[in-house]
């Protein structure tokens, strides 16, 4: 490689708009830190003429972004365009296929094809890199795939999308219902008018499959993450987790079970002690439990222009460097294909809320069902509301399979006294030496 590495930019939106600024501010201190200079050669992007709020006119300008893979004078190539299928894929298969490296911010694209990526960059002597599809600005993928290589991952874990964090703040802050949290992080622009990928889990999820495949050295199997989002939760449970010393907080999780690979996102009780619970608004944190290092806890801003577009130009430095590191911390030929744990044999505790009329009997029928189910319970909260004539129940379960735990909550939620699905919330397991 020449002393110069071109840099040819797919995507000027928030994140390709903070890196144009980095590699312009900083220009001098990255070539101090690269030993080469960084030149930023060409830009593409669905509109020419809309107001980014940055002078283009020093950068060739392609309407087809694709046109950036075959460049003679673009060594790397930024997709910063989204989405797992369409030009992103083919943008960055056309570059890889070139020999040119590739830095992407696209959790979606890694998630769905990370693998096939990551072979095809082998075959062709080019990097893949994609440190600012996780956790914006936290240096996750590095910190797991170089800093913590020497250990045996037991478990990754963390809150991966900022947005969720933000509603489940606010929600517990203000006491309001999710809809009208959910509207205001639209407004103040946490949340896209769509909020689905966030809400539901599924930003998480890519998320979460990424580290997993870094993390266990397995190919990456975003179609085995069991996802739940945070749609059911409500002021109740976050007002009920607190009585119980714990916070509500939407976690991607991954560990190996008997040779199977858990991956899963959905609501979790997390303990008030612990550093996690402590984490809010908008901000990401991810813990690593490794057999010597033990737990690893990272948190920083998750999304955003400078924290993305710092982990982008980080991967570009890599580069420039020649430090050469497989995508997934190791040769794709040694990935594992890891089959998905089952979900029903999962053992954990767990927080249940029933909805109810306020008869007699209710609370024992309830006691007579988990007891049938052989679930025992640990504590029980009943508060009536004599407005309605309605009033919650709320359980936490010693340790079960979460299969029995379901199957009992379907067979309830058939008795004529429930105003509603219960609704069941896992409780982190956190050891006493990690709080």
């Amino acid at each position: 490689m020449s002393d110069v590495i071109r840099v040819g930019i797919a995507g000027l939106g928030t994140v390709g708009r903070g890196v144009v600024r980095v590699l312009e501010k900083n220009r001098d201190l990255l070539a101090r830190r690269t030993g080469k200079q960084i030149e930023l050669v060409a830009v593409s992007a669905r509109s020419r003429n809309f107001d980014r709020g940055i002078n283009l006119d020093a950068y060739r300008w392609y309407d087809d972004c694709r046109d950036l893979a075959e460049a003679d004078d673009i060594d790397l190539v930024v997709e910063l365009i989204g989405g797992s299928e369409g030009v992103s894929r083919e943008l960055v298969e056309r570059a890889l296929a070139n020999g040119k490296h590739v830095v992407t911010a696209n959790k979606a694209l890694i998630a769905h094809h990370g693998y096939d990526l990551a072979k095809r960059a082998e075959e062709t002597g080019a990097q893949l890199r994609f440190e600012a599809a996780v956790a914006g600005g936290i240096p996750i993928i590095k910190g797991v795939a170089e800093g913590l290589c020497a250990n045996v991952c037991e478990e990754v874990y963390g809150i991966l999308n900022g947005t969720c964090n933000y509603i489940l703040t606010e929600m517990e802050k203000t006491g309001r219902e999710f809809d009208s949290v959910l509207f205001d992080a639209q407004r103040l622009g946490y949340a896209e008018a769509d909020p689905s990928f966030d809400v539901d889990g599924i930003d998480s999820a890519h998320k979460i499959a990424i580290l997993a495949s870094i993390c266990f050295g397995t190919r990456v199997d975003f179609n085995s993450v069991v996802v739940t989002g945070i749609r059911r939760i409500a002021p109740v449970d976050i007002e009920y987790a607190g009585e119980l010393g714990y916070r509500v907080k939407l976690l991607g999780t991954a560990t190996m079970v008997d040779g199977a690979l858990d991956q899963r996102v959905e609501p979790f009780m997390v303990d008030t002690n612990y550093s996690l619970a402590g984490v809010e608004d908008a901000y990401n944190a991810v813990v690593f439990r490794g057999d010597f290092v033990e737990d690893s806890f990272f948190e920083g801003r998750g999304a955003g222009e400078g924290p993305t577009a710092s982990s982008v130009i980080a991967d570009i430095i890599d580069v420039g460097r020649g430090n050469v590191t497989p995508p997934f911390g190791v040769p794709t030929q040694y990935l594992l294909d890891a089959p998905a744990a089952s979900r029903d044999e999962l053992v954990a505790a767990f927080y249940v809320r029933f909805h109810v009329a306020d008869e007699p009997g209710v609370l024992a029928s309830i006691s007579e069902s988990m007891r049938d189910s052989h679930i025992s319970i640990e504590s029980l909260i009943q508060h009536g509301d004599a407005d309605d004539g309605r009033t919650y129940v709320v359980l936490t379960t010693h340790e079960t399979q979460e299969g029995r735990l379901r199957a009992a909550l379907a067979r309830m939620e058939k008795l004529e006294t429930m105003v509603d699905p219960p609704v069941f919330i896992r409780i982190a397991a956190v050891s006493e030496e990690n709080n």
